[in-house]
């Protein structure tokens, strides 16, 4: 068998009788025995590469979409990383993607700009709008992008992250296709719509929140599906508004929650957090907004509303720390500000983990001993391989 993929039934105990699994490992392992097949980071990164060129993507963009993509399964994100391959195809499939955009800059003052994706990859399009944010930044001290005629962009802290690389303070936000259900209402008229803000300390590594506005990421539902297995309470209600544990429910009617799950526990809170996503996203930039927002080509959802902008929207933002203090300064208070919580007495058996600690920790085991991947998730980069006569070892 090659080195770079390995049957998570072999392998484990292997890993596990090398010392070479973490506990994160060994608890996935326990918990999720349905994960199949064990894939090196770079093996999936050159695969996706391949799958991107073949569509006509330029080289470059390929890589850089690429590395978008498999940075979600790097980090723990499953739910939005290599899984979505397929997807991407089947927006090239229907029209809805150009493989080859211009990407442009439409409309800026010195602090902000509007950046016109022309549909291409949002995996590509969020980074180089990104750029023109830091850009702005470095100039004035801040810069502020919204983005229109754009597509699914991944994980949003991968591109509110670009901006640590030149310590700064970094933004992102995107919204999605309609299948959340505001508060008390039984229409789908929100995306799960996340934010993600990435923060440099000194010593500590970075604070980087990333989270949907709704309960979960819809990707979830999309995992326990391929599992066969329902939803926690609280994730989704039906067509008739009852909560569920139907993984299905979205797709018959249902819609997901927004953070909150109910009035009573605060979502009206996380109705309020999407709604702004959504305003800053698509009504600021032109794109799409609320049910009009063309759905990401997941089974069930390829057929879009006439939309009132243009392609999804996403909001991107860069901040000099010294516009606002020495910043040697600020990281040595959020090294302060991070220990303090991370420090903090936590109930037995648990820890304070300071937003961005799951991810990294997921990221550092799983560069070592590989991405777990779900067989329905292998068949579909089989089928695509075929389809575009990539090598692939399934060993299935």
């Amino acid at each position: 068998m090659k080195n770079w993929t390995m049957p998570i039934e072999l392998g484990y105990l292997q890993l596990r009788a090398s010392n070479r699994i973490s506990e994160y490992a060994y608890k996935i392992n326990q918990k999720f025995i349905q994960l199949n097949y064990m894939y090196q980071a770079g093996y999936l990164k050159h695969f996706t590469e391949e799958v991107f060129l073949a569509i006509g993507c330029p080289e470059q963009e390929a890589k850089l979409a690429a590395q978008v993509l498999v940075s979600a399964d790097l980090r723990g994100v499953d739910s939005h990383g290599i899984a979505r391959l397929a997807g991407y195809v089947r927006l090239y499939d229907h029209g809805r993607l150009n493989p080859k955009p211009e990407i442009k800059v439409v409309y800026e003052t010195p602090s902000t700009a509007v950046v016109d994706g022309d549909r291409g990859l949002g995996l590509v399009v969020a980074p180089k709008a990104m750029e023109v944010a830091m850009e702005k930044a470095e100039k004035v001290g801040s810069g502020w992008v919204s983005v229109r005629n754009s597509n699914h962009f991944g994980i949003a802290g991968y591109h509110a992250m670009l901006a640590l690389e030149k310590e700064m303070i970094g933004w992102t936000m995107t919204n999605a296709a309609p299948l959340v259900t505001p508060t008390f209402s039984l229409e789908k008229l929100l995306g799960t719509n996340p934010v993600a803000v990435a923060v440099p300390a000194l010593e500590e590594p970075p604070f980087v929140a990333d989270f949907a506005s709704t309960a979960v990421a819809y990707g979830k539902f999309e995992i326990l599906q391929r599992k066969g297995l329902p939803a926690p309470l609280g994730w989704a209600q039906d067509a008739e508004g009852n909560a569920t544990t139907d993984s299905n429910a979205v797709k018959s009617g249902g819609g997901l929650l927004p953070l909150g799950s109910d009035r009573e526990h605060g979502s009206h809170k996380g109705y309020g957090l999407g709604a702004i996503v959504d305003i800053f996203s698509g009504v600021l930039s032109g794109a799409n907004f609320g049910p009009w927002v063309p759905p990401f080509a997941t089974a069930g959802f390829m057929n879009a509303q006439e939309g009132v902008g243009l392609g999804t929207g996403h909001f991107l933002g860069a901040m000099r720390i010294d516009g606002f203090r020495p910043a040697e300064e600020f990281k040595k208070d959020m090294d302060k500000w991070i220990r303090a919580f991370r420090g903090a007495k936590a109930v037995e058996g648990q820890k304070v983990l300071i937003p961005g600690d799951p991810e990294r920790e997921a990221e550092a085991d799983r560069f070592t001993n590989g991405i777990a991947l779900l067989e329905p998730v292998v068949l579909s980069l089989d089928e695509l391989a075929k389809r575009f006569n990539i090598p692939f070892e399934n060993n299935l």
